[in-house]
């Protein structure tokens, strides 16, 4: 690709809101044209998902009630990554907690940006292979249900708008893709 041809440069940046999951912070930007604009940034650490994905065809996936959209999604097991944290080492802790797997084989997905409007949040995929069970051990204040689901039904999920969520949209499309070009 080429080198980028627009820019804002920040001029200033206050802290608004320092949380446990976000920082909020309010900024000046200098714009390409000499103007200035205000731009709203939510800094976030990222996150790690994991497909794991059995021999026959089917996902891990997970039900979990999400607070702030008020419902319960189907998704790829992930979870948030403490500030410096390894995001691979954060996909493999997740694949054990939430789906009580452990893996022989895993393949990097790259990363995303699920949201670059406001947010500095950075997504990590991996497809875990050679599954074997272990031991779930959630949060205390996590609940979900894993569940097998076959690929093909997962891409008929995501075609058909039950599958919401953006890394899973992503991360299912991407592997579906990978698999069908026998690149994975």
């Amino acid at each position: 690709m080429d080198s980028a041809v627009h820019y804002e440069k920040t001029l200033s940046s206050e802290v608004i809101f320092e949380g446990r999951v976000i920082t909020l912070t309010n900024d000046v930007a200098l714009l390409e044209n000499g103007e200035t604009a205000g731009r709203e940034v939510v800094h976030h650490h990222g996150g790690a998902c994991i497909l794991p994905y059995f021999e026959d065809g089917t996902l891990c996936m997970v039900r979990q009630f999400r607070y702030a959209m008020q419902q319960e999604l189907w998704e790829l097991p992930a979870g948030k990554l403490e500030k410096g944290e390894d995001p691979f080492l954060a996909a493999q802790r997740e694949l054990e907690e939430e789906c009580g797997l452990t893996a022989d084989h895993y393949t990097s997905l790259g990363q995303f940006y699920p949201t670059v409007g406001y947010d500095t949040e950075i997504i990590y995929m991996w497809v875990a292979t050679g599954l074997h069970k272990t031991q779930m051990h959630l949060d205390d204040d996590e609940f979900l249900t894993p569940d097998r689901v076959p690929l093909q039904k997962a891409y008929e999920m995501v075609m058909s708008g039950e599958i919401k969520d953006g890394k899973t949209i992503a991360g299912v499309l991407k592997l579906k893709a990978l698999l069908d070009e026998g690149k994975l």
